[in-house]
């Protein structure tokens, strides 16, 4: 919970895992570090996300609280079968059709970016990868789904980021208020959006949950309608910007992996896969337990509140041999960096979709990226990620029409 060990979490993962895969860390509080009790635990319909009454014993005044509120209104937060009707509402929108239809829109988005990343490294200036592509190809993406207008973009990196701080496992009153006035600028936006959509209909999905609320108030009330767009928008991008970040300091350090993926971009799924596991976007979610049960060798009575560590149980020894080693070529890889169960992220497959279009591109036309400078990591645990990483682009390539195959490659997708 300290500052560094914000920053690098992992030596306190392995530590807490030597007590067991899961441990007792209060009266009511359990931590899990296992990867196969936490796989199970998310599945398992005795625990549940925190509700309404749970929030009034811990949160006393959480409905004024802004962030909160936005928060506990929406899917991320609710249980079946609130969460069940909401989800169903926004789930066409990321089907896996409607997501395979969206590449060329990933590519073109991509492609713009490193446009503009060599124009400003020009001369090795060094550029912020955080500010000019790990965060504008995501956000792109999410508001053409969401129908948000290009030109207000921007506006958004600060709100999320302001207002993702009430996901920690902590916070200070500062922290919150913080958050309150993220969570209040979001919703003032999207508000102004709904009204907009109600006086002209467009196809993107705020006109479709304006519309499911409008012809039925049973289906969406009008906090879940703020509270879910505000979410989504958030959820859209903040976990693929922190994988893009993430990723791209691993591949840099593993300069043989990375050439082999610049070669052979069809290699992106799997790589996509161990990056995700080995340095997860996401750390940890929390649940609560509604009837008795056993999990790691441990009673756990019915009011137990578990973290539930994605990032160590993605490191677990016990389900991946050397997991402090990065290993694209690691068969069997099925992180749980998007949780499981019935709150299995909705845009697993869109952020992967951007990872797996966005590594090759860039290693592609950028051979000489490289590290530059000081980066500086986000103080969080729930959401792992850099502020800014420098870079330098240096030259674009030339188009190379012969590929060999990787050393260590046997031709199938790692």
């Amino acid at each position: 919970m300290s500052p560094s060990g914000r920053v690098d979490p992992y030596p306190t993962y392995e530590r807490l895992r030597a007590h067991g895969t899961v441990v007792q860390a209060g009266p009511v509080f359990y931590v899990v570090t296992g990867y196969t009790e936490a796989d199970a635990i998310l599945r398992d319909a005795r625990f549940g996300v925190m509700d309404d009454d749970l929030r009034d014993q811990f949160l006393p005044g959480w409905r004024e609280s802004p962030a909160v509120l936005s928060i506990s209104r929406s899917m991320l937060r609710t249980n079946p079968p609130d969460h069940s009707r909401m989800r169903r509402l926004a789930a066409g929108a990321f089907t896996p059709r409607r997501i395979a239809v969206m590449r060329d829109v990933v590519e073109a988005q991509a492609d713009r970016l490193i446009d503009g990343m060599l124009a400003r490294g020009r001369d090795g200036a060094p550029v912020d990868f955080m500010a000019e592509f790990a965060y504008p190809l995501p956000v792109g993406v999410i508001c053409a789904l969401l129908g948000v207008p290009a030109a207000d973009r921007p506006l958004f990196r600060r709100w999320a980021t302001d207002l993702t701080g009430v996901l920690e496992p902590e916070i200070t009153p500062e922290e919150l208020a913080v958050a309150d006035r993220g969570a209040s600028e979001l919703r003032d936006y999207f508000s102004e959006l709904v009204a907009a959509r109600r006086r002209a209909p467009a196809d993107d999905l705020t006109t479709a949950l304006v519309q499911a609320h409008d012809n039925d108030g049973d289906r969406l009330s009008g906090d879940e309608l703020l509270a879910n767009l505000i979410v989504l928008l958030v959820a859209g991008f903040e976990t693929t910007t922190n994988l893009l970040g993430n990723g791209l300091v691993v591949l840099l350090d593993h300069p043989r992996d990375a050439a082999a993926l610049r070669d052979h971009p069809e290699f992106a799924p799997g790589y996509v896969e161990e990056l995700l596991r080995y340095d997860s976007p996401v750390q940890l979610t929390s649940r609560m337990s509604t009837e008795p049960s056993r999990h790691g060798g441990v009673d756990l009575p019915a009011g137990s509140w578990l973290i539930v560590m994605l990032g160590a149980a993605n490191r677990d020894p016990g389900r991946y041999p050397e997991p402090e080693r990065f290993d694209p070529w690691r068969p069997q890889v099925h992180p749980l960096s998007f949780g499981a169960g019935p709150h299995y992220c909705l845009g697993a497959g869109l952020a992967r979709l951007e990872a797996q279009v966005a590594f090759p591109l860039l290693l592609r036309r950028l051979p000489g990226l490289a590290l530059a400078g000081r980066s500086e990591r986000r103080v969080r645990l729930t959401l792992r990620g850099y502020a800014t990483l420098p870079v330098t682009v240096g030259d674009e390539a030339s188009p190379v029409t012969d590929r060999g195959t990787p050393a260590g490659a046997t031709g199938s997708t790692p």
